[in-house]
């Protein structure tokens, strides 16, 4: 007898009692090389934790992990990139917490919808931030800071990585509480926005600790104050907002990885279980040097996070009379 009429009988068989022939086996992931997409320039804090990951990744999971910038428009560009991609697990996007938080609120629409449009992976690093200076003869305490921008509204400028960037929103904290306007001068990243620090192009910047720290240790920036509850153990001589008298100042921006919605979950959790791999002791040494703090959790723990985020932002920007575009 035929082999194949017999497998095809015992198929048939099979489905008739009940039973389907089993399904073939799903390929091994990842089996070809994994985009990680940033929407920021190279070179900042966000850029430099892709970095550090798609080197780990490309070691444990034995593919390569590519990253590509695709900087420009406060995220506009790279993230929906990344939200219609195919959801396979084949591109990813290590994102500072602005794009899936503060832009809901400063854009009167987006080309992606940060609660729908991504699966949550895993937080990966919290980052204090941290007001610097050129000049700290002009500005060498807050309250000096403070005392110059209600003396002039709108003339003490301060850089950021973009509308709606954990900078921008470090900016527009500062003048609700201390009600101190300054003019906020947008850059394409947060590398760019120091470069025009350091060159005096802008009077200040409420900066990520990553970016700002090898500046002040090299004596180019000044740190006034810091954006935490305790100071910084990279930073101690320099006190915290409260300490310097404005209270309720209080910001670390956090960076995450993410996948487009749909993704399986078998991916999603094999992706979790990778980052808590590649955050090893060697990692969290070379990032506390930074500032950063390691934050691996949960996919669950990312998505309430964003879903906070974005309304306490919204609640801060409305608070601020910042108009959406």
């Amino acid at each position: 007898m035929n082999p194949r009429r017999i497998a095809l009988g015992l198929a048939g068989a099979l489905c008739v009692l009940g039973f389907a022939p089993l399904a073939p086996a799903q390929g091994k992931y990842p089996d070809r090389p994994v985009r990680i997409i940033v929407a920021l320039p190279a070179g900042g804090s966000v850029d430099m934790i892709a970095r550090v990951l798609s080197q780990k990744f490309s070691a444990s999971l034995g593919q390569p992990f590519i990253v590509e910038n695709r900087a420009g428009a406060s995220g506009q560009i790279g993230m929906p990139a990344v939200a219609k991609a195919s959801p396979d697990g084949y591109t990813l996007t290590v994102s500072p917490a602005s794009f899936l938080t503060t832009n809901k609120s400063i854009f009167k629409a987006l080309p992606y919808d940060p609660e729908t449009d991504f699966s949550p992976v895993s937080p990966l690093v919290n980052q204090p931030m941290v007001l610097v200076v050129k000049d700290k003869q002009k500005f060498p305490t807050v309250a000096a800071l403070i005392a110059a921008a209600k003396a002039a509204p709108g003339r003490v400028t301060f850089a950021s990585s973009g509308d709606g960037s954990p900078q921008h929103l470090a900016g527009l904290m500062f003048e609700t509480r201390t009600q101190a306007r300054l003019l906020h001068v947008p850059y394409k990243g947060g590398a760019p926005a120091i470069t025009a620090t350091l060159g005096g192009d802008v009077d200040v910047m409420f900066a990520v600790m990553p970016e700002a720290i090898p500046h002040v240790q090299a004596g180019k920036l000044h740190a006034v104050g810091v954006m935490s509850q305790q100071r910084s153990a990279v930073l101690p001589n320099t006190p915290t907002m409260a300490e310097s008298g404005a209270a309720e100042l209080s910001l670390s921006a956090w960076i995450g990885l993410l996948a487009p919605a749909k993704t399986p979950r078998s991916i999603i959790d094999q992706l979790n279980r990778a980052v808590f791999a590649a955050l090893d002791a060697e990692v969290k040494a070379k990032l506390a040097a930074s500032g950063m703090e390691l934050a691996p959790n949960t996919p669950e723990v990312l998505q309430q996070m964003i879903a906070r985020d974005i309304k306490v932002h919204s609640e801060l920007i409305k608070a601020a009379g910042l108009v959406p575009q």
